[in-house]
């Protein structure tokens, strides 16, 4: 792939004829439709804070867009975000296209792991960089990823995507490298969108189960909470 920023196809490279993934081009004006925290992100940001509790924690957030995640974080968490396409330059910001680069800054390891609305994206690339991940996180750390549930009844399927799968295809690509704890919904929905009145997202909030055959054809998205397979294996009973 080149450095450019238009989209990129992709031969025989480790994806599928025909996959295209968008540049920095793309991603420099995708990015400014997420400058404010939108409901996903608030749900996410609620299940780092129950996570973390109030100890201090390192968090990574692949794909960070303008790191609008990190006003929604208490002073606990120590914030750092990766993305192909930065706005406003930080110190704790790194700009890389991580389909092309590792995944990662250095050899710090971290506690917490977020990718939300990242893997729709990364086309047959998927398997490397949940290994890439794996290798970032802490003994004992956690793995936060979102999927879009490309079985609801009315799915909508994003034109840059190149990565489409059933929940119970990403599910098991994601059991080759983490320990699954849990499947949260970000919410229900009879069209395959988040919800945007403020007394359904203040439902949707709470709703951390999933419900037989409901979940599967109105849940918009998934967050899958993980832990490295390593980590899970070094456990003990009843840990």
């Amino acid at each position: 792939m080149s450095n450019g920023g238009k989209a990129v196809s992709q031969g025989d490279g480790g994806a599928r004829a025909g996959v295209r993934y968008y540049k920095r081009d793309f991603w420099s004006k995708e990015n400014l439709k997420y400058d404010r925290p939108h409901y996903r992100m608030q749900k996410s940001a609620r299940i780092i804070r129950k996570i973390a509790g109030d100890r201090p924690q390192s968090l990574l957030d692949v794909g960070c867009g303008p790191a609008a995640l990190k006003r929604l974080l208490p002073p606990n968490i120590d914030y750092y975000g990766i993305d192909i396409a930065i706005q406003s330059p930080a110190p704790y910001l790194v700009e890389s296209d991580f389909l092309e680069s590792r995944i990662g800054i250095g050899d710090k390891k971290f506690g917490i792991v977020i990718a939300q609305g990242v893997f729709e994206y990364v086309g047959a690339l998927q398997p490397q960089k949940f290994a890439e991940i794996a290798g970032i996180l802490e003994p004992g750390g956690t793995f936060i990823a979102s999927y879009v549930n490309f079985a609801h009844r009315q799915r909508d399927i994003y034109w840059p995507y190149s990565n489409i799968q059933s929940p119970e295809d990403f599910r098991a690509s994601l059991a080759d490298h983490f320990v699954i704890r849990r499947v949260i919904p970000t919410s229900y929905n009879w069209h395959h969108g988040e919800p945007n009145r403020r007394i359904i997202q203040a439902a949707n909030m709470h709703l951390n189960v999933n419900i037989p055959y409901i979940s599967r054809v109105l849940a918009v998205e998934h967050f899958f909470i993980c832990s490295p397979r390593r980590a899970a294996a070094t456990r003990g009973p009843g840990r």
